[in-house]
């Protein structure tokens, strides 16, 4: 498939059958994604791969109790077969910039002397490269946060401390579904997005 024809297509799923997904295609999917962009080449991007319904079904268990799931949108989400959570490390970063070659960048003291947290530009960078490698192999993938259930997720898969998520990344054999109401929102205007040389 041309490149262009994955962007093209690169829609988020919300609804998947329970088929597992071969494992040399995952493998292939993380490898691809830890190719993404690493400022300094830090590379503290991990992924926490949760497979088959034993370990998907403890992440909801955790994240979307029984009683909530009666009126939860989207309940074929729950069949996708695989779950990435991608962790990024912040002090990765800064320990990287106060390494010599890093030291003149000023960023190498503290988590705080980054004006743009990079860990998670580049954890989304590898989150697309997901997506795109997603679609390229004819499965389906969805993006969502975890919000307020990050310290649980970490605590329950025993991540180390101090490492942030980046989200979860669900991949599968996608379903026919509805669009969701976000999909039905008018892209911008291509003029209206481009600055050439000034605002």
């Amino acid at each position: 498939m041309e490149y262009s024809e994955v962007i093209a297509r690169r829609r988020m799923s919300r609804s998947f059958e329970r088929r597992p997904v071969d494992p040399g295609v995952l493998e292939r999917l993380l490898r691809q994604a830890l190719r993404a962009p690493s400022a300094g080449n830090t590379a503290s991007l991990r992924f926490l791969v949760l497979e088959g319904a034993e370990q998907t079904g403890s992440y909801w268990d955790l994240t979307l109790p029984h009683d909530r799931r009666v009126d939860f949108a989207w309940p074929r989400l729950l069949d996708a077969p695989v779950l990435v959570v991608p962790w990024v490390d912040p002090d990765a970063y800064v320990s990287r910039y106060a390494e010599p070659d890093k030291v003149r960048a000023g960023l190498g003291r503290t988590v705080d002397d980054w004006p743009v947290p990079y860990w998670f530009v580049d954890g989304g960078a590898a989150v697309m490269s997901l997506l795109h490698g997603a679609v390229d192999v004819g499965l389906g993938a969805l993006f969502f946060g975890l919000f307020d259930h990050e310290d649980a997720v970490r605590s329950r898969y025993g991540v180390p401390a101090g490492r942030r998520a980046v989200g979860v990344v669900a991949l599968g054999h996608a379903r026919a579904e509805r669009p969701s109401g976000s999909a039905r929102r008018p892209r911008a205007p291509f003029d209206e997005v481009i600055h050439r040389g000034r605002w």
